[in-house]
């Protein structure tokens, strides 16, 4: 008999194509739902790739000749049976295809519905196509990444589009608590675009009363900590390797004089001090070896493998990251697994189907629901309103996480030391990642703060968290002491390398995992030195994985009444998108595209060109586009783009049906002016106590009637400190605790 999973009988149509719908439907299905792909005669144009075996796996196939325009009844017979659609139509498609919002809200009013467009409804690009280069060009973040020549370049790690899989599908799991909530469905939308503004919270921002660190923000030209071995091969280093044995050496026999001398080629780092040394002493020894004196002596590094080797890796495999799947066409291969954990288990569900079903088959199996009524007079709440959780992480991944589920609706509290987070010293992105927070400062571990600790425990339904497991034991906010304050208490940890094996406790930061997943290496392009993308991207996977699993067991927790222990890491969230090739029996890898030297794209149909006064992004992945393209520039690109300007190119692009985009530059402050994004909701602003009134990023997601929490910015230290010891009854030791330094703000 198979194991109960946490979505077991939701039923789930997935009528998308690409990575996000796809990827957010896979995840329902590997929690328990029963998916029913739907593909049209003839089958998925991306059938034989590795990235559609991954992403479909697991999941029903049927086959459906979906006209183009008018619904059709075999599907609008399934929707009457189905708890969720997941597409990525345009709002006009959906409308020829009568899967629109308003038609669907009538005739399934308990259906919720995710659309995974490029652009949120209500912007002017709401009907461009979702092509993920082209929303990167639109909103200037093509310009964002520093590369290995002047000017804006092609972003190979299609990163927008994994975002955009995790916003959808913790779209659907928030309206399902919603539902069960509210009795009714609705939709669940997200986008591209919203996805790709996922990582500019830590650096689009504008605030009233800036201070100078805040006004600053991170260069994009900070150097890089990626040195070359004696091996040629490239070691990412987090944090300053000084301490280490082979290190502190080599820079005591260099001599003050010469390291300052080496120091003195490169802008000043915060992370390596002695950076430019670093780089002369790593490249007298080979990778391996660095790579495991760092690790005996607790400093992060990875070195910047080569895309899918990780596959090999145990700390993958024993994780479950990294798992054996039998495939029709591939045989048996290994593909990322499910990159987070909870009770019961989400798991792996086979490969992919060889055989379709037919809607008859589909539609007896799928049992008509009872209508059940629907309560539409109370005032719409936020989804996740009345949930309570205490944020104790630090950095990035633990606190955008509660972010989201602040944004959400969560009432969230962040405690951090009384010296801060240690990220405060970054202004500009602490404010971009915890808004919407109440915070108090609160010495943990000190035998003061444990009455606090336990009433705040007590308080909270989830608990969430960063710290590594040892130092979490220490300070008494481990699972076992917590759990004894609220047993049925959704404990949520985020690691680096997952809760198994032997790299279960090492520190870990988003940029170890872009190397050794392979990803610094083809961002960096064919021939050239790796490339970290600065965007921080593995942390926010996490976050996004750590927030789908808190909500899986959030729902397990309302069947049984039980509480857990549910986990996130950097490297499983970071394994996912491995999926772009697997790894066969013998070995070898499935082909993936490679971005060129030039880092300009991966083939003549999508890249960026140079026109005689900015740059072009193309995108003509179907076989018409990739025509008309060729035949409008003859088949000479380069020398057709290099005579025109680029509003010349882009109208004749526009004429031809070629989707394009200008790559546009220096977007920051346009961003945050433009009425467009603003109308959409891609921009939120609220009063900070010190900095005035702030301008972010905002929302990730639509709800429709339901709305989000985007009111409150991120909280100045300690600034609700008083207020959250009086709500836990303990208002009269909080002045005690602030004069002996315990709480407060130091």
């Amino acid at each position: 008999m198979e194991q109960r999973s946490i979505l077991d009988g939701l039923r789930v149509i997935d009528l998308s194509s690409g990575i996000p719908g796809p990827m957010a439907a896979l995840q329902l299905s590997e929690a328990g739902a029963d998916v029913v792909r739907i593909e049209p005669p003839g089958g998925d144009p991306a059938f034989d790739t590795a990235l559609h075996a991954v992403l479909n796996r697991g999941k029903q196939r049927l086959t459906l000749n979906l006209g183009a325009d008018g619904p059709d009844a075999v599907l609008d017979a399934l929707l009457s049976r189905a708890d969720v659609l997941i597409h990525d139509l345009t709002p006009a498609e959906a409308r020829r295809r009568g899967l629109d919002d308003a038609r669907l809200a009538v005739r399934y009013p308990r259906l919720i519905v995710s659309a995974v467009t490029g652009w949120p409804q209500g912007h002017p690009k709401a009907d461009a196509p979702a092509r993920e280069t082209l929303v990167l060009a639109a909103l200037g973040l093509l310009d964002e990444q520093p590369g290995h020549r002047p000017g804006p370049v092609f972003i190979r790690m299609p990163f927008a589009s994994w975002t955009a899989g995790w916003l959808a599908a913790i779209a659907i799991v928030t309206r399902l608590i919603a539902r069960d909530r509210d009795g009714r469905g609705g939709i669940a939308h997200t986008s591209l675009a919203q996805a790709a503004l996922v990582p500019m919270t830590m650096h689009w921002t504008r605030a009233e009363k800036p201070t100078p660190v805040f006004a600053k923000g991170l260069s994009k030209n900070i150097p890089i900590p990626l040195h070359q071995a004696s091996d040629g091969r490239w070691l990412h280093v987090h944090y300053s390797p000084d301490k280490a044995p082979w290190m502190a050496e080599a820079l005591a026999a260099m001599g003050a004089e010469a390291v300052k001398e080496a120091n003195d080629g490169y802008p000043p780092s915060h992370v390596a001090p002695n950076f430019g040394a670093n780089k002369l002493i790593i490249a007298t020894r080979p990778a391996e070896d660095w790579a495991r004196h760092f690790w005996e002596h607790d400093v992060a590094a990875q070195i910047a493998a080569p895309f899918g080797e990780i596959y090999a890796d145990p700390q993958a495999r024993v994780n479950g990251y990294a798992v054996d799947v039998d495939d029709p066409l591939l045989g048996r291969t290994i593909q990322p697994g499910v990159p987070y954990s909870v009770e019961p288990p989400s798991r792996v569900r086979g490969g992919l189907n060889p055989e379709t079903s037919d809607a008859g088959t589909v539609l007896a199996r799928w049992a008509v629901m009872a209508a059940e009524p629907t309560d539409t007079t109370g005032t719409p709440v936020p989804p996740l309103s009345g949930l309570r959780v205490l944020d104790l992480g630090a950095y990035l991944a633990g606190p955008f996480a509660a972010m989201l589920l602040a944004d959400l609706g969560a009432d969230v509290i962040k405690v951090e030391p009384p010296a801060g987070d240690a990220m405060r010293r970054l202004e500009r992105q602490f404010t971009g990642i915890q808004r919407g927070k109440r915070g108090v400062a609160l010495k943990l571990g000190d035998p003061a703060a444990k009455d606090a600790i336990c009433a705040l425990t007590r308080w909270a339904d989830v608990v969430h968290h960063n710290i590594r497991r040892p130092a979490a034991r220490k300070l008494g906010v481990d699972y076992e002491t917590l759990k004894a304050e609220r047993p049925d208490i959704i404990y949520c940890h985020v690691s680096s390398y997952g809760p198994l094996g032997v790299r279960a406790d090492w520190p870990g930061f988003d940029q170890l995992f872009q190397a050794a997943c392979g990803w610094e290496v083809e961002n960096g392009g064919i021939g050239n030195p790796p490339l970290w993308l600065r965007f921080g991207i593995v942390d926010f996977y996490a976050a996004l994985a750590s927030v789908f699993a808190t909500l899986l067991g959030l729902i397990e927790r309302k069947r049984s009444g039980q509480g857990q222990l549910v986990t996130a890491s950097l490297l499983g969230s970071a394994m996912l998108t491995m999926a772009e090739a697997v790894m066969r029996a013998d070995g070898s890898l499935t082909e993936i595209a490679h971005l060129d030297q030039a880092q300009m794209g991966i083939s003549p149909d999508h890249r960026l060109y140079r026109t005689s006064d900015g740059f072009v992004a193309v995108a003509a992945l179907t076989p018409a586009e990739s025509r008309d393209f060729r035949e409008l520039t003859a088949r000479r690109a380069e020398s057709w783009f290099a005579a025109m300007d680029k509003a010349g190119a882009k109208a004749m692009l526009d004429a031809a049906s070629v989707p394009s985009e200008i790559v546009l530059e220096d977007q920051m402050d346009a961003f945050l002016d433009s009425p467009a994004h603003r109308a959409a909701g891609l921009l939120a602003q609220y009063r900070h106590r010190d900095l005035g009134d702030l301008v972010q990023i905002g929302r990730f997601w639509n709800f429709g009637e339901l709305p989000l929490a985007l009111d409150r910015p991120a909280p100045a230290l300690d600034e609700h400190g008083a207020e959250i010891f009086g709500e836990i009854g303990l208002a009269e030791q909080y002045e005690a605790l602030k004069s002996a330094s315990v709480a407060g703000c130091t």
